[in-house]
């Protein structure tokens, strides 16, 4: 029977790449706080058992629906031992959770990870003091190189990592007492493993929901006296009588444990900082790495790899699936379906995978080097007077790459409220999803200035997000002031691995699309394109999809591109926005290089970028609806988001489109 261990730690500590190691397997690794948002699972490499990724937290004491997944599942599931990882360079902040961890009771091992970084920085730990004052084994590690993994694999092996009663740390006399009162009431009244009896005492008495929950507080009032008796007798509040003595105690375990340098010395990081977090050059600095990229995407790399890789899907790949075909006396009915259906729509969007993977690499490359964390920061300032704050621009950033997990990380967002309004803002983050789209028309009609125009529609989305924000929290979704505190990880020269497991992983969530959402959605369109009211194989001109296409065409004639065929790509691209691309390449019954031509004729400049404009704002896809659901638990809201996206997309649509007539 295998054996489950789970890792806990603070945020940026590296768990989710220590996880990795350990297992073998790829998870989403960013360099800020709040990306683990629920636990993930693997089998460790040596088959010896699973291995639970925990989101990260500073206290067992959740503040924010991320963070009560911990405790939950410390109360509730089951498993054999604790990774504890924590940061050299942070070590006295990382043990206030490694104590309530003890205070617990499981086994723990402890893994002292970034001492490389730790060392460039001058400082030393006595790590065999501190394992003898912990009573623990502590592990050096490097997460990023592995190091150290092999060892933490052989010590999970053993049985007695660990074994000693959970901790009992000297509190306040009083809240001493209270405990010992709390405890002997668990011991009469309710059916709990006395092994925990002092840690659900401390976590009671800390106000923890979970554990409220956990032991049925409502039904004991008694619990509740014992609670406000002592916060009566107590001269400032319990937690941080609490804190106070959990910091004194590791104060007490760090003596002589830790040497840090006489000077403190300026080091790359803070020097670096000084520029990129500038509140004047910051954001400006931002834009132009932005654009930097996407030059790199379209311009000097993206779309010469795209150009031959449509080449081979348009010629030797479509000429050899031909000849088998006719090879093998297929069905006429069934060869245009692989040919004008599969081919062309499901072709349409591969080609565009060279663009989509350099993308996601330089997205890696910023993930990884710790610059992602250093824009959540420096627009604190901007977002703080819109309505929220720095932390609800990380699900944003995470959205770039695909709106769902961008909904879901809001999840370490503390305010409701303001949990809410980021849900609904994060579909309007232009995901990788609307790039072939972008990749489509930019390449057309803006061929010298792809870089720029596609920028252009990134901060569009970001500042349609924060307007929107602004209006709901100044009306419908009015909150409490809340505080952005967010942990800026030293600048790290990524790894190559890391970078090549990033980029692959997500181009291949892009490719599995392929397969699934936008096969199924080119077969369906193909299917509307090829048959009419009259019967099969008729003029596209007399298709069920022109009938659909022209019930939404006359509402789009202010927008710039009224004709039946835009309307009729609108629909499904509610799917999966590339499929946007699929059904035009269907509809226009051609390839890649007939599909710009066709383009060239239907649209103009104008038209395109109010069309781009519009797929970006639009409606949020299918996936990412589901995941509204989910998170907010509301048809409302989920009603509300997807719907109220389309008025705004068609208002300022309009604006731009018209404009353009006026001024152009």
């Amino acid at each position: 029977m295998h054996n489950t261990y789970c890792i806990v730690g603070n945020p940026n500590v590296g768990k989710t790449t220590l996880f990795n190691a350990l297992t073998g397997s790829y998870e989403y690794v960013g360099n800020w706080s709040g990306v683990t948002v629920e636990k993930k699972v693997g089998m460790l490499k040596d088959k010896q058992g699973e291995l639970v990724d925990l989101p990260g937290i500073y206290d067992l004491l959740p503040i924010s629906k991320d963070e009560s997944v911990v405790t939950d599942y410390l109360l509730h599931d089951d498993f054999s031992k604790v990774i504890n990882i924590v940061d050299a360079v942070q070590l006295k902040r990382n043990l206030l959770l490694t104590t309530q961890l003890m205070e617990f009771g499981s086994p723990i091992l402890l893994c002292l990870n970034m001492g490389d970084v730790a060392s460039k920085r001058g400082i030393e730990i006595n790590r065999n003091l501190l394992m003898r004052r912990l009573k623990m084994p502590i592990l050096p590690i490097v997460a990023r190189s592995g190091q150290g993994v092999d060892s933490i694999l052989e010590l999970l092996k053993d049985d007695d990592l660990s074994t000693a009663q959970p901790l009992k740390i000297p509190y306040d006399h009083t809240v001493d007492s209270a405990l010992s009162k709390l405890q002997h009431y668990f011991k009469e009244q309710l059916d709990l493993p006395s092994k925990r009896h002092r840690f659900i005492a401390v976590q009671y008495l800390l106000g923890n929901p979970a554990i409220e929950q956990f032991i049925g507080a409502h039904n004991h009032p008694e619990l509740r006296t014992i609670r406000e008796n002592l916060a009566e007798q107590l001269d400032v509040s319990i937690v941080d009588s609490m804190r106070r003595s959990r910091t004194e105690y590791i104060d007490e375990l760090l003596e002589d444990v830790i040497t840090y340098p006489n000077k403190k010395k300026q080091y790359l990081t803070d020097r670096v900082d000084k520029i990129l977090t500038n509140k004047i050059v910051g954001i400006p600095i931002f834009l132009v790495i932005m654009w930097l990229i996407f030059q790199a995407t379209f311009s000097w790399i993206g779309t010469p790899l795209s150009d031959k890789l449509d080449e081979f899907i348009g010629g030797p790949f479509t000429d050899g699936v031909n000849q088998g075909m006719d090879a093998i006396g297929l069905f006429p009915f069934l060869k245009d379906l692989i040919t004008d259906g599969i081919i062309a729509g499901v072709g349409a969007v591969i080609v565009f995978v060279p663009q989509i993977m350099i993308l996601f690499f330089f997205i890696s490359l910023l993930e990884d080097s710790g610059y992602m964390a250093r824009i959540a920061l420096i627009m604190d300032k901007i977002m703080e007077g819109l309505g929220l704050n720095g932390k609800s621009f990380i699900p944003m950033i995470i959205g770039f790459g695909c709106n769902v997990p961008g909904v879901m990380a809001t999840r370490s967002i503390e305010q409701e409220k303001e949990r809410l309004t980021t849900i609904l803002i994060t579909p309007f983050m232009s995901c990788s999803a609307r790039l072939p789209v972008y990749a489509l028309f930019a390449g057309v009609f803006f061929k010298e200035n792809q870089a720029l125009v596609v920028l252009s529609l990134y901060v569009i989305g970001i500042v349609v997000a924060l307007v929107v924000s602004f209006v709901m929290t100044k009306t419908i979704l009015k909150k409490e002031n809340s505080v952005f505190v967010i942990e800026l990880p030293p600048y790290r020269m990524p790894s190559a691995k890391t970078l090549w497991r990033s980029t692959w992983e997500k181009a291949k969530g892009f490719v599995k699309k392929a397969g699934t959402f936008i096969f199924g959605g080119s077969v369906v369109i193909w299917m509307l394109n090829y048959a009419g009211p009259t019967g099969f194989g008729v003029n596209v001109d007399h298709s069920f999809l022109q009938i659909i296409g022209a019930c939404i065409a006359p509402l789009l004639v202010p927008l710039g591109f009224g004709t039946w065929q835009a309307g009729a790509t609108l629909i499904p691209g509610f799917l999966a926005k590339e499929v946007v691309v699929s059904a035009m390449a269907i509809i226009y019954a051609t390839d890649s290089h007939g599909l710009t031509r066709m383009i060239s004729t239907h649209f103009t400049p104008a038209s395109a970028y109010a069309f781009m404009l519009f797929i970006l704002l639009y409606i949020p896809c299918l996936s990412t609806v589901a995941a509204i659901r989910k998170e907010t638990v509301s048809w409302k809201w989920t009603i509300i988001a997807t719907l109220y996206p389309v008025v705004i997309a068609y208002v300022l649509t309009f604006i731009v489109y018209q404009g353009s007539q006026l001024f152009g």
